[in-house]
């Protein structure tokens, strides 16, 4: 009752800051008039529209990049004015997208100073990141999904299939943020034309150009910047620059190199290994061959040099004790970790205003994840035999021992727009195709990782056709149709599937202040290698928890398990059934000359068929925990990923900012619940609920602004009873920028004001009925961070 009502004031507090910024607008405050933005979305087939709308595309999408006085907290454009292709795969507004479609413009980016892709993104409704502060990848939830894919992640065009599997989540990536211009959101299956997979969004991420560095008129332009930050130190150092080496090539690149040590959480304590170096570092070179024409190549190199996992907490910590007061002190295994990430592109477009028949996208792309690891730590000090006298056991490996994963994707990606006219009717229809690859190998000497990380091949193709059509700016309609097909196979099994995933939209009067619209999508996932092939033995840690023989073990040291894994060859992909209503709200000059009012609201319900879910099953079996006298449990001998009738998650989502060019104010929230139909249980991947209100002001001539973001989280507790919840939490945080200079940019931060524990993200608990302490303790954000960071510009003609 308390976190409910903690919520609900959080929620109408942020109401009603927004409620009180505009009418306070009307007491007559003088603003600055910004140029007005045209309702019409810049795709509609008309000619003289389009010769309209190509320059205003450009300028809005560098306008952000040439302002030195670009804004902390705010752009010089409103985000869901930002142009997006995201959702259709044809240029339009985020605001006009029909579509649950955010954006985090490059002027949020370069306030925020973030160390995590996660601090870019916690505050975009319906979305959440499940992190370990001792590894720096991130993984995104969105709706409740996340996992093998379920999200679509791709940076410039190439998507990002990680993953392993151990106590974090199945499917992660690495990107530096310093790398991040900007990102998109697009939640639920609705962007299916996208490519399979995605039946909770997509989380698109545009990496740095010579448009962030080079400024109108200049010719080359470099911008370095320095960050250095509190709570055990932490610093970053970055320099971009790029040249226009004629009007038809400009070459890019940079570099990054960050050190943060070991956090403090909200409580004091230290939060081992979250310390790490991270190097990257991107190149680009754009080519325009012929007019309308631009082929680009871009290429990113990442470095993450970590150590991952927890060594037993100490005694005293609050937050090392499980619902029933006990204490859990035992640590985890630790390995240094050093992760390779490359991205290779290689991009053509064509697009001409006069041309209707043809505009063209077309990508290639790989993307290689290495991750290699050294064990460096056990949970005990006693040396083993099954080891050689080092410690060690089975499950995790011995003291010294290597292991590795290594992920590999190839994938193309191309679609063309036609535009046309029928009478009162205009047309736009795209369609194209897409394929990838992943190829997936992992090793590990004397542990198990090569068991619960099998290797294996997957291909994924498919391709879509989608009609947008309007009827004089009074309807909008949105059809698309897709077909999916894969192909999945290993040493010993293989598996595959097709399926059509149709999508309609539509929308009345797009051009007013409100948009209704109504929208029904579906989309398809593939299984992953992992849930489709995984096979073995879960070797158990000691003597006593390994008390079953897989019936295809062999004899000797580590056949013994505590479970087995059983691949599942028949198991079939999941379909996101999509219903939803949302309004698009967009309003200038509200109350003064050039004030703005946007805003996206969504009410959705997406029911997941053929859900895919890990089930135990198999005769129970009651063994002992230890020698006699100790107590005995019961376990299931067998799991194995399988197919629930169905899981069903529906919701809320809100966002709106209104901006009034000396203030603005915002808020964005979200509402959601999620159940697996057959066994009644909540599901554990729905994230908390939460608000958050952001408020800024612009002074000195709009080069000192100050803003604020509040999110008031309140944790899911309808999960199983195998996780523990997230915590409730406020989180705060401060924003200033100053310009005092065109060339100058200087930015200071507190992150966590109020230095409070926070969880985000619920946790498994372990087999004998025990938290899972490295999750646990791994999982807490860090408590107050101070930071303070410069950037200059250099450039010329």
């Amino acid at each position: 009752m308390a976190d409910g009502a903690r919520y609900s004031r959080a929620l109408i507090l942020g109401a009603s800051v927004v409620s009180i910024a505009a009418l306070a607008t009307e007491s007559g405050v003088a603003q600055t008039a910004q140029p007005q933005v045209e309702h019409a979305s810049p795709d509609r087939p008309k000619q003289a529209k389009r010769k309209q709308a190509k320059p205003q595309i450009a300028q809005q999408a560098t306008s952000e990049a040439m302002n030195a006085r670009a804004q902390a907290g705010a752009a010089p454009v409103q985000s869901l004015d930002t142009i997006t292709a995201a959702a259709s795969k044809t240029e339009e507004r985020a605001v006009d997208a029909l579509a649950p479609v955010s954006v985090v413009t490059s002027g949020q980016i370069e306030g925020r100073q973030a160390s995590t892709v996660g601090d870019l993104i916690y505050n975009v409704p319906g979305v959440w990141v499940q992190n370990r502060g001792d590894e720096p990848s991130t993984s995104i939830n969105i709706r409740g999904l996340q996992d093998f894919g379920r999200v679509a992640v791709v940076v410039d065009g190439a998507r990002q299939n990680y993953q392993r599997t151990g106590h974090f989540a199945n499917g992660s990536f690495f990107l530096n943020p310093e790398l991040i211009s900007g990102i998109d959101i697009v939640r639920g299956p609705t962007a299916n034309i996208y490519g399979s997979g995605a039946i909770g969004g997509v989380a698109s991420f545009r990496t740095k150009d010579i448009e962030d560095v080079v400024r109108a008129g200049e010719r080359w332009g470099v911008d370095v910047k320095t960050i250095l930050g509190s709570n055990y130190g932490r610093a970053l150092g970055s320099a971009f620059g790029g040249v226009h080496v004629n009007p038809n090539v400009d070459v890019f690149a940079g570099g990054t190199y960050s050190t943060q040590e070991n956090y403090r959480d909200g409580t004091g304590f230290e939060v081992a290994n979250t310390g790490n170096r991270l190097t990257s570092s991107i190149a680009k070179l754009t080519v325009r061959p012929a007019d309308g024409h631009e082929v680009k190549l871009g290429t990113i190199f990442q470095e993450d040099i970590y150590s991952v996992g927890q060594p037993p907490r100490r005694a005293g910590d609050p937050n090392s004790t499980n619902a029933n007061g006990t204490n859990n002190l035992g640590g985890t295994s630790i390995y240094a970790s050093n992760v390779k990430n490359y991205t290779t592109t290689l991009g053509w477009k064509y697009s001409q205003p006069d041309d209707q028949w043809f505009d063209w996208d077309a990508k290639v792309y790989w993307n290689r994840t290495e991750n290699d690891q050294v064990k460096t730590a056990h949970t005990s000090t006693t040396p083993s035999v099954y080891c050689g006298g080092v410690p060690g056991n089975a499950v995790s490996g011995c003291i010294g021992s290597n292991r590795g994963y290594l992920l590999d994707t190839i994938g193309v990606d191309v679609h063309n727009t036609t535009r046309f006219e029928t009478g009162s009717w205009r047309h736009a229809v795209t369609y194209g195709l897409d394929a990838f690859q992943d190829k997936v190998s992992s090793r590990d000497t004397t542990g198990t990782s090569e068991v619960t990380t099998p290797g294996g091949q997957r291909t994924v193709s498919g391709g879509f056709v989608q009609w947008k059509t309007d009827y004089t700016s009074m309807l909008e309609v949105i059809s698309a149709l897709r077909y999916d097909n894969y192909q999945l196979s290993s040493a010993t099994s293989s598996s595959g599937g097709d399926r059509l995933s149709p999508k309609i939209t539509v929308a009345l009067v797009p051009t007013a202040v409100v948009t209704p619209y109504v929208s029904y999508a579906e989309g398809y996932r593939a299984p992953s290698i992992t849930e489709t092939l995984v096979s073995g033995p879960h070797s158990g840690a000691t003597v006593n928890d390994s008390f079953f023989r897989c019936p295809s073990g062999t004899p000797g040291p580590g056949a013994d398990s505590t479970f087995c894994f059983v691949p599942n060859p028949n198991l079939r992909p999941e379909v996101g059934k999509n219903k939803e209503i949302g309004f698009n709200i967009k309003k200038n000059d509200l109350f003064t000359p050039g004030d703005t009012l946007r805003g996206k609201i969504n009410v959705f319900r997406n029911d997941i068929t053929d859900f895919i879910d890990q089930v135990a099953y198999g005769n129970p079996l009651v063994v002992p925990t230890g020698p006699p006298p100790a107590p005995s449990i019961t376990v299931l001998p067998f799991l194995q990923y399988q197919n629930v009738a169905s899981a069903r998650i529906q919701g809320f989502e809100a966002e709106a900012m209104y901006d009034a060019n000396l203030w603005f104010v915002g808020l964005s929230g979200t509402y959601q619940n999620g159940k697996n139909l057959q066994t009644g249980f909540g599901l554990y991947s729905v994230p908390p609920q939460k608000v958050t209100t952001t408020a800024g002001v612009r002074l000195l001539d709009r080069t000192l602004i100050l803003s604020v973001m509040w999110t008031s989280a309140i944790a899911n507790y309808d999960i199983p009873r195998t996780y523990t919840p997230a915590t409730s939490y406020d989180l705060v945080n401060l924003y200033v920028q100053y310009l005092p200079t065109q060339d100058l940019t200087l930015n200071f931060s507190v992150e966590n004001l109020f230095n409070q524990y926070y969880r985000p993200y619920a946790i498994p608990v372990g087999s004998t009925g025990d938290t899972q302490n490295d999750v646990k303790w791994a999982s807490a954000g860090a408590g107050l961070v101070i930071k303070g960071g410069l950037k200059y510009h250099f450039g010329g003609t």
